[in-house]
This record gives structure tokens, C-alpha cells and sequence, in this order.
């Protein structure tokens, strides 16, 4: 079970890993080892809540495909066992980012000295450019 908060857990089974080999610079070991991984998580399969699902879907982020699966490419590390890792944490922290409810906005108004002091520095202004004509002789 990987655990996102204290009330949500999600079963190990739902997330599909594959073992891929790293891009860029490695020396010797680049070719022969697989290194990174793929994570794989399908949001609608899961057994997320539906709000939780909602929020996800709507997300505008790269690595949601149109299909709803996150697709997480870890290669930082060296080793497999760290990218691994490095990639239930990003996981974790892309659904976790979803549990917290925003707060409403509600809307305000500038108080009435914050409106008559904007207007009386817009007319100081004004009197300094207008100042700022041809001197006539």
C-alpha cells in the first residue's frame, strides 16, 4: 500500500512499472543497464475517491495523458532502486496536491481613502506632465 495521507492509500497493484533504459551521458554501463523507470497509474481504474479523480482529470498537467494515465519518467538516479522511489514520491505528491480543498475567494472592494488617494495621485500626476509643455515667452 503506498500511502498518500493519514485517510487515502492506494493499493500496489495500480501502479505498472516498466524498466527503461536512461537518456544522455552514462558511460559503459548506459547501454547494458535499465535504469530508469516508467510509472504508470490509470486514474479512472483506480480506487481514488471521485472527487479526487475529478480533480486529477482536470489538471492541466504534461504527464496526464487525454486517456487519464499519469505517466512518470524517473532517470535522475544511478540506480533503479532510486528512481523507483524518486518516482512513487512525485506520485505522491501530484495526488496529494489534489487532496487539499481551495479555499473560496471572495471578492473585495478598496476602501474609500485607498480610492480617493489613487484618484488624488493620478491628478498629481497628471499636473506634472501637463507642466512638462513648450515655455512660452
Amino acid at each position: 500500500m503506498l500511502q498518500i495521507t493519514r485517510n487515502l492509500a492506494i493499493a500496489d497493484d495500480e501502479i505498472e512499472w516498466t524498466a527503461i533504459r536512461a537518456q544522455g551521458a552514462g558511460g559503459q554501463n548506459v547501454n547494458k543497464v535499465s535504469s530508469a523507470v516508467h510509472l504508470r497509474f490509470d486514474i479512472r481504474a483506480s480506487s481514488l475517491p471521485d472527487l479526487y479523480k475529478e480533480r486529477l482529470l482536470a489538471l492541466s498537467d504534461n504527464r496526464i495523458s487525454n486517456d487519464g494515465v499519469v505517466v512518470i519518467k524517473a532517470q535522475q538516479y544511478r540506480s533503479q532502486e532510486q528512481n523507483h522511489a524518486d518516482a512513487l514520491l512525485r506520485l505522491v505528491a501530484l495526488i496529494a496536491s489534489v487532496t487539499v480543498t481551495p479555499k473560496p475567494r471572495r471578492p473585495t472592494k478598496p476602501t474609500r481613502s485607498a480610492q480617493k488617494k489613487r484618484l488624488e495621485g493620478k491628478a498629481l500626476r497628471g499636473t506634472v506632465k501637463a507642466n512638462r509643455g513648450k515655455v512660452l515667452l
